[in-house]
């Protein structure tokens, strides 16, 4: 229970720390002001319910009521999903008061009214609100060509399930879950570690630019919904390539939504919608102006988004999905972005006294 005084601003610091759930957020008969979002300021709004995908955090501001209520009120959070399987619907609760309330014992306590858990529409009014400052004080800094394109399908898939195994997938198969229907085998020797002392057959640099076999991606599924399973492919960056990935969803085992995270950088959301991208329409709506700036981003249930990031940083950086179940399925993917020529361009060595994997 949170104490607050009458006429006060109030900032608040969220983080979704949730494993498998992105989730509303209400509180009762109050609205804040959301100003932060992955740790970049964005122009502010106003609403009464947030969306949190895990990993994401935000900033907003509660400005109490004045003079105080006499009542108390719920801060509520749920889960939002859209896929197939089984989930925690569970309603957490917090309650907010204010100091010195005339009648405690019988103050009512308000309940915020959320979503409903598979309202899409909501979560894609909210994401939508989201634009950077950009302004000469707050810059932004987003890629206005582009020089490496990528189209990456985000889903689940199955696998055959293992001998003496009892696998929960469809018709007994084993759940599954891949970037262009690659499912990611981390490997047993650090990524970074092989990169950097070129040690073979640790990975190989053929991650598909997009999907091998296209399809439908929100229509009818295809009858075969089996992943490449056990592979450690990486996608290959020269040092500050400017990169665009749209990040489609798809329809097999059901339309999800999947808050994809990138390791080592922020990127610019800059576009967003339903159904399948289409590569001549939809480029042209892109926002270039002041994008949202972000390191975790919800590709939406049955639909896209689009981001741009430049490649100015070294190294070997994951990039997965970050519901925990979905990332144990293999639902990642890594970049490896080359040295430049400058000393402070490139990847530095590791500590003489680090152990090896």
């Amino acid at each position: 229970m949170d104490s607050v005084k009458p006429g006060k601003t109030y900032l608040l610091r969220l983080i979704n720390a949730a494993l498998n759930d992105e989730l509303f957020f209400s509180i009762a008969n109050h609205s804040v002001t959301v100003v932060e979002a992955d740790a970049s300021y964005v122009k502010p709004f106003v609403t009464d319910t947030l969306v949190i995908a895990p990993g994401q955090t935000t900033n907003v501001l509660l400005k109490t009521k004045s003079p105080a209520p006499d009542a108390a009120f719920y801060m509520l959070a749920r889960p939002y999903f859209t896929g197939m399987g089984t989930f925690d619907n569970t309603t957490v609760a917090g309650i907010l008061e204010y100091e010195n309330p005339k009648n405690p014992e019988n103050a009512p306590l308000f309940k915020p009214s959320l979503p409903a858990i598979n309202a899409t529409n909501v979560v894609a009014n909210f994401s939508n609100m989201f634009k950077s400052l950009a302004t000469n004080k707050f810059p932004i800094n987003v890629p206005q060509k582009v020089d490496k394109r990528f189209f990456f399908t985000i889903g689940l898939g199955t696998n055959p399930c293992p001998k003496n195994q009892t696998c929960q997938g469809p018709n007994g198969t084993k759940f599954a879950a891949s970037m262009n229907n690659i499912s990611f085998a981390l490997p047993t020797t650090a990524l970074l570690q092989s990169y950097f002392f070129s040690k073979n057959g640790v990975f190989t640099a053929d991650f598909p630019d997009s999907p091998l076999h296209p399809f439908n991606y929100t229509g009818t599924p295809p009858n075969n919904t089996h992943v490449i399973n056990g592979t450690t492919k990486v996608e290959v960056l020269p040092f500050n390539a400017s990169v665009e990935v749209i990040m489609q969803d798809t329809s097999i085992l059901g339309a999800e939504s999947h808050p994809l995270h990138l390791h080592g950088y922020n990127f610019y959301v800059v576009g967003q919608g339903f159904g399948n991208f289409n590569p001549k329409n939809d480029p042209s709506k892109f926002n270039l102006v002041d994008p949202v700036e972000r390191n975790t981003i919800g590709v939406p249930s049955g639909g896209w988004v689009a981001i741009r990031f430049q490649a100015d940083n070294p190294g070997v950086w994951l990039m997965h999905c970050h519901f925990d179940v979905h990332l144990s399925w293999g639902l990642r993917m890594a970049w490896i972005v080359l040295d430049g020529k400058l000393p402070n361009q490139k990847l530095p060595p590791p500590p003489s006294d680090l152990p090896k994997c």
